[in-house]
């Protein structure tokens, strides 16, 4: 069938999924950075959960500048090394960080009134979801494959 003739292998999906969460991640530092109006300030002091002391912490005024900053390039670095597929690992593990902390502030537990999420779920969101999308990239590189990391490991056999 046409299906067998396209050969469609595990590593293609892994890459269109590791370009496509690069798309997102990179989407959303972009729109945050040019927009003048946007912090993490009310996303951060509506937390729940376990950590609500931490998250409510970093909207100190003093810092939370700097948070916004962190943030906006975290989300840039994350979607660049993806979707360019260069130091796809690094961005696979700090996308991991980020989504934790997304989800940390916000849990989908089922006793907590949802808060600053698209939606009520019950432990599963899709921070969660995401991130163990990207923990897959970490464990499954695909640059030598599609990406930069191709043109710049020229010397390296493909393992996949």
């Amino acid at each position: 069938m046409i299906l067998n003739k396209l050969k469609w292998e595990l590593r293609d999906s892994v890459t269109l999924m590791r370009i496509f969460i690069g798309w997102h991640f990179l989407y959303e530092g972009i729109v945050k950075m040019y927009n003048p109006d946007w912090t993490s300030f009310g996303y951060l002091a509506s937390a729940q959960g376990p950590l609500k002391p931490l998250f409510l912490a970093l909207t100190n005024p003093s810092i939370i500048a700097w948070v916004d900053i962190l943030n906006m390039a975290a989300l840039i670095l994350v979607g660049l090394t993806l979707i360019l597929g260069f130091f796809e690992k690094l961005g696979a593990f700090v996308g991991i960080g980020l989504l934790a902390l997304y989800y940390l502030a916000h849990p989908s537990f089922p006793w907590l009134t949802q808060v600053n999420v698209e939606g009520s779920y019950w432990f599963i969101n899709k921070n969660l979801i995401e991130l163990v999308a990207c923990m897959v990239i970490y464990q499954y590189p695909t640059a030598n494959y599609f990406g930069l990391g191709r043109i710049f490991n020229k010397n390296k056999t493909e393992k996949l």
